[in-house]
């Protein structure tokens, strides 16, 4: 056997026993974690006028038409996908991290002048088994619930809550730490896991693949329990093209990456993996801990020859997204630009979107975009800030993996994380941006670019109007943001607040 086939053969068949014996060696109790019905009761209790962001969807949404005002332009025709936590409560108990939530997906069905909407529940494993009993079963990302039995396999803790993927005939909702979830994409039917091939069923697959212009999809996984760090190159079409896992020390959160012409990116931030804190009961977030002298370590991996890598170092610094990569040949040799939401700590991960769950804001500064170079000659790397918040940050899909100016992300904090509200639109290039603040009571979600052959394009997203109780889909022309809508729908209830999707042309 290849030592490629073996460690995928132990990823596959050992990453979740692994899991289990972490989890189980020491009791969850042991974990000082707050009782999940308090949890339950302090939602329940507060005031706050945006709970309904994070309240819990009470059943599926049947096809829904929504008002619309204005036109939405021919490019639009077609549907978005989005998925995001929606069940956050069962059983009187409540999840304590806002990415625990059993996923919802949704597709907004646009057509000039109607638009209808549909929520449906991801009826995964853990979904099915856990309504029947009625109560949780076993822990979340950020959540041990103590007393229950611990995952015995990373698919027993899959919800399949955190973006969307169209691939040949299904469109896969995404999870982070396991398979991806097969969905009919007419009916948003769940109909099982995706397995790209057999040694490779349950291995971590994430939940931010990038697709080039000919749409050939890359993405990656993390195994933090054996340290290491696989990736895959998948054809257009949806054949897998190549699968390999390599070893990388002080394993960290990694949760998104970018593509150039000739490597692949990613920054590696000092939110470490801990065994220990696992076998001492933590959750899966808490067995992270935060090691700012590790700095931020950029990986860049060849995208012929995966073997050949190399890494720069940049200050300390946590990101959940990247916008872009793109590399220039200069005299010298290749330097690699990248930008992404930079955070100067874990914050938002290990606080912001855990005290939301209470219905509380933390209130930690939002990130910021940065925009980085890295010289592959002489391994140097530098990065400088372009002082506008911004978090979800998109680009136009026909520049994936090439030279980009503008970024399309939420930004405008509203008190802590996540309440963003505005869109904007920044040049990464000169750092001038414009921006839709959309009013005092919404809460901005992302917004997708969509291309438009006859035009610079047109920008696509949702918001959540808390005071009205009503979420709007809304359509921008990509290069007058700050002149508001063309064209937004109104849907007659309010979506739990999601996270990622993706446009599919009609």
């Amino acid at each position: 056997m290849h030592r490629r086939d073996l460690v995928l053969r132990l990823m596959a068949a050992g990453g979740g026993p692994l899991l289990a014996s972490l989890a189980s060696q020491v009791p969850h109790a042991a974990h000082a974690q707050a009782s999940s019905t308090s949890w339950h009761a302090q939602f329940e209790a507060s005031q706050a006028p945006w709970k309904p962001a994070f309240a819990t969807a009470a059943a599926d949404i049947p096809l829904t038409a929504a008002s619309v005002r204005g036109r939405f332009p021919d490019a639009v025709a077609g549907t978005l996908y989005r998925v995001g936590p929606a069940g956050h409560d069962l059983g009187g108990e409540r999840y304590q991290h806002w990415f625990d939530g059993d996923g919802m997906a949704h597709r907004f069905v646009i057509g000039g002048n109607t638009v209808h909407h549909q929520g449906r529940y991801v009826a995964t494993a853990k979904r099915l088994a856990e309504a029947q009993a009625g109560r949780r079963l076993t822990e979340g990302f950020g959540t041990v619930f103590p007393g229950r039995e611990p995952p015995s396999s990373p698919d027993s803790m899959n919800t399949a809550n955190i973006s969307m993927l169209p691939v040949g005939d299904d469109v896969l909702a995404l999870w982070e730490g396991g398979s991806a979830t097969r969905l009919d994409p007419r009916t948003l039917e769940t109909r099982g896991l995706k397995t790209w091939r057999a040694d490779l069923a349950g291995v971590p697959f994430s939940a931010h693949p990038r697709v080039e212009p000919d749409g050939t999809i890359w993405n990656f996984g993390v195994d933090a329990h054996h340290g290491l760090l696989l990736l895959y190159e998948i054809a257009p079409a949806g054949a897998l093209r190549r699968a390999d896992a390599f070893p990388l020390s002080h394993m960290p959160m990694v949760h998104d990456f970018a593509v150039t012409a000739g490597h692949l990116v990613f920054l590696l931030p000092p939110l470490v993996y801990d065994a220990q804190r696992r076998l001492a009961g933590a959750s899966v977030l808490d067995a992270h801990q935060w090691r700012p002298e590790l700095g931020m370590r950029v990986l860049v991996v060849n995208k012929q020859d995966w073997k050949r890598q190399q890494m720069f170092h940049l200050p300390a610094g946590f990101l959940f997204h990247l916008g872009n990569a793109w590399e220039e040949q200069t005299a010298s040799g290749t330097v690699i630009h990248l930008d992404y939401a930079r955070a100067t700590d874990a914050s938002g991960v290990l606080t912001d979107t855990r005290e939301v769950m209470r219905a509380r804001l933390a209130g930690s500064a939002g990130p910021v975009l940065t925009v980085a170079r890295l010289d592959l000659r002489t391994g140097q790397a530098t990065q400088a800030s372009l002082g506008v918040e911004a978090e979800f940050p998109r680009i136009d899909p026909q520049r994936v993996g090439q030279r980009h100016r503008q970024v399309v992300h939420a930004t405008g904090t509203q008190g802590g994380l996540p309440l963003w509200g505005a869109i904007a639109s920044t040049n990464v290039e000169t750092g001038v941006s414009q921006r839709y603040r959309y009013g005092p009571h919404t809460i901005v979600e992302e917004h997708v670019w969509v291309p438009d052959a006859r035009g610079p394009g047109w920008v696509l997203g949702t918001a959540l109007d808390y005071a009205r109780k009503q979420t709007l889909l809304s359509c921008f022309a990509a290069d007058a943001l700050a002149d508001g809508p063309v064209a937004q729908a109104t849907l007659p209830y309010a979506l739990p607040l999601g996270l990622h999707g993706v446009f599919m042309a009609a």
